[in-house]
């Protein structure tokens, strides 16, 4: 790989019609900043490949980074992870298998992004974090449920990650 940063935007539930919701719109938006600001140019990699509407949410993320001005060529979308673990998973082949070794920048939401550090780490990364804040109009009850979830969940990807990391070991 050239100098660049890789960048793994992590996916968000699209709505039924297949567009972003505001989670993954505020996602791209934190992309796009740290795009502009970055003194190395970024590889994006967006991931998920759950589908709405016929679309997964890497094929949205990437129409929102072109549109957004940013090249076809900087842009290496996965679309095909089916959750936050599959997409570390997979985000490392792809990776390693083009040599890269450095560290990695992450955009999420700022409640996820303890879990998506932790699974990076686990994986072998070194991580660039990139929050995008998530509480914006939420409810206190929803804010927190957010949160709280996000616990159990980064001990059980943690694990996972782990465990394939043995496997690959072997």
């Amino acid at each position: 790989m050239n100098r660049t940063l890789p960048v793994i935007l992590f996916g968000a539930a699209l709505r039924e019609d297949g567009t972003a919701g505001p989670v993954l719109l505020r996602r791209i938006a934190a992309a796009v900043r740290f795009g502009q600001c970055s003194s190395v140019p970024p590889l994006w990699i967006p991931t998920g490949g759950v589908p709405q509407g016929g679309r997964t949410e890497a094929e949205v993320m990437t129409g929102l980074l072109r549109d957004a001005g940013i090249s076809v060529a900087a842009i290496l979308p996965e679309p095909t992870a089916s959750d936050t673990c599959d997409s570390v998973i997979v985000c490392t082949r792809i990776l390693r298998a083009r040599g890269y070794s450095g560290p990695v920048g992450i955009v999420t939401s700022d409640f996820h992004m303890m879990r998506c550090v932790a699974m990076m780490r686990a994986a072998g990364w070194t991580v660039v974090k990139i929050p995008a804040p998530s509480g914006v109009g939420l409810a206190v009850g929803r804010r927190a449920w957010q949160w709280l979830r996000e616990v159990p969940a980064t001990v059980w990807d943690v694990f996972l990650v782990i465990l394939w990391r043995l496997k690959q070991a072997r």
